[in-house]
């Protein structure tokens, strides 16, 4: 499940990037239930984009900004509370990690839905049934 954390230079250390990104994905798995998921865990991947300064906009306007996007099948984050949690608990995991540096409106979060059957992990293309099928313990994966 790709993720992209995309924040204007100077809002996260470098090791808060990598805090930032671990916790995310530790919160994308508890959020469906599959945390620790031998499968799943090694295929949250993605990275943190930094972008220099006066090249993050916000209003038109050069601002500081920190987004966390994630692309997954149409089953993951698929009840309403679920994306809730997703946006709120992501936020306030950007805001603790940029240490003061952004507020809750410089944060913006999103999540796409990848089209069913194209979703690759090791050369295969799961369908959406494959690919809960392997996390709810029905079937190996590919």
């Amino acid at each position: 499940m790709p993720m992209q954390i995309i924040a204007s230079e100077g809002v996260f250390t470098s090791a808060a990037e990598q805090s930032v990104f671990a916790k995310l994905t530790d919160l994308l798995l508890e959020l469906n239930g599959i945390s620790g998921h031998s499968f799943m865990k090694p295929n949250v991947i993605g990275e943190v984009t930094i972008i220099s300064k006066n090249r993050t906009f916000s209003g038109g306007k050069p601002a500081q900004i920190a987004i966390f996007e994630l692309k997954v099948p149409s089953f993951v984050l698929s009840t309403r509370e679920s994306q809730l949690n997703w946006i709120k608990r992501g936020t306030d995991i950007i805001l603790e990690a940029a240490e003061g540096k952004l507020t809750k409106d410089q944060v913006w979060g999103n999540v796409a839905f990848a089209a069913d059957g194209l979703w690759g992990i090791n050369g295969h293309a799961y369908t959406n049934e494959e690919l809960g099928g392997v996390l709810g313990g029905e079937m190996a994966p590919f």
